[in-house]
């Protein structure tokens, strides 16, 4: 009788079959805090990135033109313009108290486990320093 070789005696491997999740688990991106902490960070660092343009191109505009310059700047002082600087603050006080949030993180071994604690603390401190600016802001901006 010839000797068979151990690969003809040997079975194919049977495939391993592996059952997905039925939700992914272990990632900051489904809907949780940190997700809406990255959302958030990015809408409202577009939107000072806009300001910012607007802003230099408006300043810019006194080299140009003096009085196209005054008239920009009266445009400013209305009442739409000043709900506009508030809705400015708001994005700019999230965004830094979510980017001190980032930077813990980032750099603090406590950061990444405690980050959904940080962001509720980041939402408690933008709302109280809101609610400190928006009233006095919005007297100002409609003559009270």
């Amino acid at each position: 009788m010839p000797e068979k070789s151990a690969g003809t005696l040997a079975m194919p491997p049977a495939k391993p079959t592996i059952k997905s999740p039925r939700r992914p688990a272990g990632t900051l991106y489904r809907g949780q805090e940190g997700m809406w902490s990255w959302v958030l960070h990015r809408i409202t660092g577009t939107a000072i990135y806009f300001f910012l343009l607007v802003h230099i191109l408006d300043t810019a505009l006194v080299r140009v033109s003096p009085e196209a310059y005054n008239a920009v700047i009266s445009m400013y002082k209305t009442p739409v313009m000043g709900i506009g600087e508030l809705f400015l603050v708001i994005a700019i006080v999230f965004h830094a108290f979510n980017g001190i949030r980032i930077i813990l993180i980032d750099f603090w071994s406590f950061g990444t486990r405690h980050q959904r604690a940080m962001f509720y603390v980041v939402i408690a401190l933008w709302v109280i320093t809101i609610i400190g600016f928006a009233p006095r802001h919005l007297m100002h901006v409609f003559g009270g």
